[in-house]
């Protein structure tokens, strides 16, 4: 712990790809300081990596005060003045900048997938191994202090025995038929369409709330099954474009029933291509005495059902308080909101912390594997139409 007098020691920052996570990266250990007052290190914006070279980035490289840009990530891993890189460029080079990094003995916080598919994954969890260095992932969903109530709720026993629990993750970002056959529709660059993109949170937030997934059986489909090309470098989701139609080679959408460890049964349903639907990522359980929900859009919201007669029972809405997880190094009292971006602080301190321990605290590159492994089986699953068991998989 610091004290007023004596600043926490400098820990020193560099981005890997300064579009929108990686501004709100950016954004996030900035905030640290802010919202934790002894941070036992304190986050200093270095140098960014990012090959875009348009006006856009550099007033954002001016924004954040990053003091250098490298279009190469390479030479900004090479630096000796970086202490942790943050990764939030496209899955097609998660593994080989997290790789480098941790080699170079630099911290990562990578975002999800971590890889476009299970096996990049575990080579990024070997070399943070090998390294000894701390690997944050950006799980953000269980971040939320409704989630972490959920989560002691459940290990409590409040709810009973669990017994049903549903996870959607669903959104429209893809849905207009116009969208452009970017990196996202391609597997060479993606690994996967919405099993890694959207499932990858929702099974880390049913691995979080309720425990482990020990079996389960997937289907999948592409709706929009060609999109135009488009004329140079685009990333954006709702980049259009003109060119001519070309195959999308991942899937739109994904349904899947869950057997956990603890015997309770689950669907988790996922589309990036439901109209009407933004941001519609939540989970409910159900247990023999009692239930919750959390739905992200009323993020500081948990509906509860608890101490009740099992028949005839009502939820209530139970708004999160400054002794609900992180709560209170944002806001004051129940009622008031946090945002997306908070979240992000969260999960920067828990980096933090865990770079200044030795001791990681919050989701890391182990969570990120056990997703990443339970999305590959659920494409297995799709491709084969059988069950899969994953309880091997996912403690291997």
């Amino acid at each position: 712990m610091t004290s007023a007098n004596t600043p926490a020691t400098p820990l020193r920052v560099g981005v890997v790809g300064l579009g929108w996570m990686g501004q709100v990266h950016a954004r996030a250990y900035t905030r640290v300081g802010q919202h934790y007052l002894d941070a036992p290190l304190r986050p200093v914006l270095v140098a960014v990596a990012d090959n875009a070279g348009d006006e856009r980035l550099a007033r954002a490289v001016a924004a954040y005060g990053f003091a250098d840009v490298h279009a190469d990530w390479r030479d900004l891993v090479a630096r000796d003045d970086i202490d942790v890189v943050s990764i939030t460029g496209p899955n097609f080079i998660h593994r080989d900048v997290a790789v480098a990094a941790a080699e170079a003995g630099k911290h990562v916080w990578l975002e999800k997938p971590a890889g476009r598919n299970a096996e990049e994954t575990a080579e990024i969890a070997a070399a943070v191994a090998r390294a000894g260095v701390q690997a944050a992932v950006g799980f953000n969903y269980r971040n939320a202090p409704a989630v972490e109530l959920a989560r002691r709720l459940v290990a409590e026993g409040r709810l009973g025995k669990i017994e049903q629990v549903t996870i959607r993750m669903l959104a429209d970002y893809a849905a207009h038929p116009e969208g452009a056959l970017t990196w996202r529709y391609q597997n060479a660059w993606a690994g996967s369409g919405v099993l890694g993109d959207l499932v990858s949170h929702g099974v880390d937030l049913g691995r979080y709330v309720v425990g482990e997934i020990d079996s389960l059986v997937c289907d999948t489909a592409t709706f929009i099954t060609e999109r135009p090309a488009l004329s140079g470098a685009a990333f954006a989701h709702t980049a259009r474009g003109t060119g001519a139609l070309a195959p999308v080679e991942n899937e739109d959408y994904a349904g899947s029933l869950l057997r956990f460890a603890n015997g309770a049964r689950g669907t988790l349903e996922s589309s990036r291509v439901a109209v009407g639907e933004q941001c519609t990522y939540g989970i409910e359980v159900h247990g023999d005495t009692g239930s919750l929900a959390w739905d992200f859009r009323r993020m500081g919201e948990l509906q509860v059902c608890l101490d009740q007669e099992v028949t005839d029972a009502a939820y209530a809405t139970h708004y999160v308080t400054s002794g609900d997880g992180e709560l209170g190094a944002f806001q004051p009292g129940s009622g008031i909101a946090m945002s997306y971006d908070d979240l992000k602080v969260v999960e920067a301190h828990r980096l933090v912390r865990s770079i200044a321990s030795g001791t990681p605290v919050g989701a890391t590159i182990t969570d990120a594997l056990a997703a990443a492994r339970l999305v590959d089986a659920m494409a297995e699953s799709a491709r084969e139409r059988r069950w899969v068991d994953t309880a091997a998989l996912v403690g291997a």
